[in-house]
């Protein structure tokens, strides 16, 4: 069955630019499209896309706060799409529980390779997008002592290269949780890219650096393809 896919953006032009380029794709199927946040809201309720494309700059209702409803009301994952590429709008749309971020000239090069990692439980960013500077550098000394065992536990997990369902059978939790749970830890520690989060894990002493690199900026970062770098 096609992956369904929600656009919102309250450009029409780009809108029907990107229906054409998903539609394209054999597994990828455009359900509805939106101009506003409040608009994808009712469509994502009324469709249950699996992933939804929203612009962080729209009417009626910004990108991050649709984002923010969306991950707390619904299973639909989001990767975000924006003009700006500026460190603070990274955030913000991660805090809110985007999966990926891209920047509109990168979308048609990228969308669908960003939609397909965000599915298979990773992340995605636009070659352009400075994920250090997205990410604030590291975290204070003592947010670490911030998280829950289990917030531990999982960030151990995902240093160590496990996928979100890896993880989710391990622990013998849902898929939801432990994103619920990766979201947490990425709040707590102010990272936003799986790269910081394997950097923090390994100097608190959860993870050991492990001769694999780093995926290149613009690759997938999916947890079952990362390790650490000194």
């Amino acid at each position: 069955m096609a992956t369904r896919v929600l656009i919102a953006d309250d450009h029409q032009i780009l809108r029907q630019g990107l229906r054409s380029l998903i539609e394209r794709q054999p597994d990828m199927h455009v359900i509805a499209d939106a101009s506003d946040g409040k608009r994808a809201l009712t469509l994502i309720e009324e469709h249950n896309p699996e992933i939804a494309v929203i612009d962080v700059s729209m009417p009626e209702m910004d990108g991050i706060e649709t984002t923010r409803q969306i991950i707390a009301n619904t299973d639909t994952k989001v990767v975000a799409l924006s003009a700006h590429g500026e460190a603070r709008f990274v955030r913000d749309m991660l805090k809110a529980g985007a999966s990926a971020y891209l920047l509109k000239d990168d979308a048609f090069e990228e969308l669908a390779v960003a939609i397909r990692a965000v599915l298979s439980g990773g992340t995605y960013f636009s070659k352009r997008i400075d994920h250090a500077a997205a990410s604030g550098g590291n975290p204070p000394a003592n947010s670490f002592d911030r998280l829950t065992p289990r917030e531990r536990e999982v960030l151990q997990l995902m240093a160590d290269g496990q996928s979100t369902k890896e993880i989710a059978f391990r622990l013998k939790l849902s898929t939801k949780t432990i994103e619920t749970h990766r979201r947490q830890i990425m709040q707590k520690l102010d990272l936003y890219s799986v790269a910081e989060l394997t950097k923090c894990a390994i100097r608190e002493g959860l993870a050991t650096l492990e001769v694999n690199t780093l995926p290149p900026l613009g690759r997938v970062e999916d947890s079952t393809a990362f390790a650490a770098r000194g």
